[in-house]
């Protein structure tokens, strides 16, 4: 029997936008579900839209990487989707997150803000310190709640091997923050 998927990759890797059009059509549903899913109703329909194409184009860019489009699909949609909730919560105004209340209140509330922010930035730039292989892996399976078995599948490496990278991501990230915040 033919695997219809496996076909559209091929004509997508040779460039088809015919065949990425039916692919769309196909799984445009699917997506937008798994993101729905992913996210709850923490972003509007607009959202899940803009994250639902962001996965297509992806999907474009990456066409050499793919070995199973369906789960390959479910995957990035929901770690696009993890990013496009990060990106909206991080946009928020100041304002928006305070509650109004007293001026000593506020100005808690305002401190409790900027030591948030702080730690934050420090953790992203532990995890941006970390190598290329190890920084994807932890980033997909921590922040875009992707299984070690999609991980391991997608990146052709065994599952003890993305364990491994996720205790030793782990293990840099200590480090890092350890140095960045106690200067150790």
């Amino acid at each position: 029997m033919i695997d219809m998927d496996m076909v559209l990759l091929g004509a997508i890797r040779r460039g088809s936008e015919e065949a990425l059009g039916k692919v769309i059509d196909k799984y445009n549903a699917y997506v937008c579900t798994v993101i729905r899913n992913a996210v709850g109703n923490k972003l509007s329909h607009e959202d899940i839209e803009e994250t639902s194409e962001d996965v297509f184009l992806a999907l474009w860019d990456h066409v050499d990487n793919i070995r199973k489009l369906k789960s390959w699909l479910a995957a990035t949609a929901r770690h696009k989707s993890m990013n496009k909730l990060r990106a909206i919560r991080d946009d928020l105004p100041l304002d928006d997150e305070i509650q109004f209340g007293s001026v000593e209140e506020i100005e808690d509330s305002i401190e409790d803000s900027l030591i948030a922010g702080d730690e934050r930035a420090a953790v992203k730039a532990a995890i941006l310190a970390m190598d290329a292989p190890d920084r994807e892996i932890f980033l997909r399976h921590y922040y875009g709640s992707q299984t070690i078995a999609a991980i391991a599948a997608e990146s052709g490496m065994t599952e003890a091997a993305i364990k491994h990278r996720l205790v030793r991501g782990r293990e840099k990230l200590r480090l890092n923050l350890n140095k960045e915040v106690f200067g150790e």
